[in-house]
């Protein structure tokens, strides 16, 4: 892929962003990362989805530095930093998409896991999307971003879990993030993730004790699309309902 062409995917995708209904004015951001060629592309902090082009999008070195030759007229998201933690950790991560939708908030600032209750959420997620740890008040006086992403993946390498299988975190008190092997797999995990979490949501109101479904079951849907023995490999399985032009 030709660095005009991940410019080209970065713009869209997050335009995808208030077409799904997952934000609202600027509230959220979505990147693409080279690694051969040590870029990340992502949104600039600030500017209307309407207004995004290939012309004004941010790319920046793996330091978070703007690239000699690059026209760079807008700063970088302020989540770059956060961004920057997930790639640096989480080889398997080529797109990162976050959002303050509705009800992946509403489960970050209660901070609350979603558990896998049925099968929606297993054809997509390995396990429970996990809420992170909170920050200490120094982490969040120092370094804030770059701590917020190291949160996640703190939580990830303690826990062991895959953030291959995973792919998603709610940040504690802020919202949700996912990644995934392009731009538009992780903006499909972004919508799946609010869908999933607006069941989740209903469920523990009325009841609030439920629990998750069997494990066999919730490994049954996840393994028969993800993995060396998939078999259901046709459907939209994490690859994204919308394709770059």
């Amino acid at each position: 892929m030709t660095i005009q062409e991940l410019k080209e995917m970065v713009v869209e995708a997050n335009k995808e962003l208030p077409k799904r209904r997952v934000v609202l004015y600027s509230w959220g951001n979505v990147s693409g990362i080279d690694r051969e060629r040590e870029i990340i592309v992502i949104k600039p902090v600030g500017i209307p989805y309407e207004e995004l082009t290939v012309e004004n999008v941010s790319v920046v070195d793996f330091d978070g530095n703007k690239i000699p030759g690059e026209k760079n007229p807008l700063n970088p998201s302020v989540d770059l930093d956060i961004h920057r933690a997930l790639y640096e950790n989480f080889s398997s991560c080529n797109a990162i998409v976050h959002t303050h939708s509705t009800f992946a908030t509403v489960m970050a600032q209660l901070h609350r896991d979603v558990p896998c209750f049925g099968t929606t959420h297993a054809d997509y997620f390995a396990g429970s999307v996990p809420c992170v740890d909170a920050l200490s008040e120094e982490e969040i006086i120092h370094n804030y971003e770059w701590n917020t992403g190291m949160a996640i993946v703190k939580y990830f390498c303690e826990h062991k879990i895959d953030p291959a299988e995973v792919p998603a975190a709610l940040s504690v008190n802020h919202g949700p993030f996912t990644w995934g092997e392009d731009c538009w797999d992780a903006v499909h995990k972004a919508v799946v993730l609010e869908e999933i979490c607006k069941m989740a949501v209903h469920m523990l109101a009325i009841e609030p004790e439920w629990q998750p479904i069997p494990k066999v079951m919730s490994d049954k849907h996840y393994y028969r699309k993800h993995g060396a023995n998939a078999y259901f490999t046709n459907d939209d399985h994490g690859h994204g309902m919308v394709r770059s032009k």
